[in-house]
């Protein structure tokens, strides 16, 4: 059953759920910035930029929101084609967890405008009033000082280290946990 798609809207942004459409965007997004977002990423396959292969990921990615396991966002300023930012919500679990994993980027040439912020406090406050979720989980590599004040500035709260946790770039490493629990939530 096809959910409707949300689309919200900030102060500077549009933002709106990828879709098998938005492949040329996403490609130019992830060419443009692939320097950019290369230490902070896993190795791509070759054909990862491929049309068929977006394609493929973002008809995934519909099939897995409308199951209610995902959430892949796109924020673009308004009125233009090109994706300013990334905000993916990962492996939704509902019952007694109701928790998910945060990921996000944004374009190299919009870092330091405070527009992922912008994202996420739209984005985060979505998956927690609509989606119902009472926990928001976000890691990131300890020398990543933009997201850990990003996250910190969001209530992000860290929880620990984890050694060796992704193979980021071709190597295993570590990661901060971090979470934020649904401000209307907390006693």
């Amino acid at each position: 059953m096809m959910q409707v798609l949300p689309s919200l809207t900030t102060e500077h942004l549009e933002i709106s759920v990828l879709q098998p459409g938005d492949y040329a965007l996403l490609q130019h997004y992830y060419r443009e910035n692939e320097q950019h977002l290369a230490p902070w990423e896993p190795l791509r396959e070759t054909d990862y930029h491929q049309e068929a292969e977006v394609q493929k990921r973002l008809t995934r990615a519909l099939t897995g929101f409308n199951k209610g396991r995902e959430l892949h966002f796109a924020a673009y300023f308004p009125g233009e084609n090109e994706i300013v930012a990334l905000a993916t919500y990962s492996n939704l679990i509902h019952g007694p967890f109701q928790a998910c994993y945060l990921g996000y980027s944004i374009a190299g040439k919009y870092q330091g405008r405070g527009l992922m912020a912008e994202m996420l406090i739209a984005t985060n406050a979505f998956v927690f009033e609509q989606l119902g979720m009472h926990r928001i989980m976000a890691n990131y590599m300890p020398e990543n000082i933009r997201s850990e004040r990003l996250l910190q500035r969001l209530g992000f709260e860290k929880e620990g280290l984890a050694k060796s946790y992704l193979k980021i770039a071709g190597q295993w490493r570590d990661h901060i946990l971090t979470a934020k629990i649904n401000p209307a939530e907390i006693d």
